[in-house]
């Protein structure tokens, strides 16, 4: 999908969003919602900083477009972004924002230093450095599950 104009200015937002989130001491993301229209709706950076890891921006905007817009609204909507979506983004995408998700490709193992700032942080990826979750499945049977 080639970007134009509109588009890259959106990007743009995105990294300046995701600037002023390394500057508050959290890690440099950015995103912008903007509907079927070209309208942008609602933008937001990361707000981990103080714990709650599930402040990613896309995270925040897919909960704010699934209380503040119509579905049939929402089918048109596209999340432009600073950077390629978690797993937990990508889920709350599919199932409750947009079609389409625009991000700038990420940066090579070259050029990623010179995005992380003064603070010499590097943005992580938590689909890729998530902890271990222990899971004790079929212990116990849903009621549904039982045969009538």
């Amino acid at each position: 999908m080639a970007l134009d104009a509109t588009d890259l200015s959106h990007l743009r937002r995105c990294v300046e969003l995701a600037r002023e989130a390394l500057d508050d001491g959290d890690e440099p993301f950015g995103s912008v919602l903007v509907d079927g229209e070209g309208r942008v709706l609602r933008e937001d950076r990361n707000r981990t900083k103080d714990g709650d890891q599930t402040r990613h921006p896309e995270f925040e905007l897919a909960r704010w477009a699934a209380t503040h817009t119509d579905p049939a609204d929402r089918s048109g909507c596209t999340v432009y972004t600073s950077g390629e979506h978690c797993a937990m983004c990508s889920a709350a995408h599919a199932w409750s924002v947009s079609d389409a998700s625009r991000m700038p490709s990420p940066p090579t193992n070259s050029s990623a230093g010179s995005a992380s700032g003064a603070s010499g942080r590097r943005p992580s990826s938590p689909c890729r450095s998530s902890r271990s979750l222990p899971v004790c499945g079929s212990t116990a049977r849903h009621p549904s599950s039982r045969p009538r």
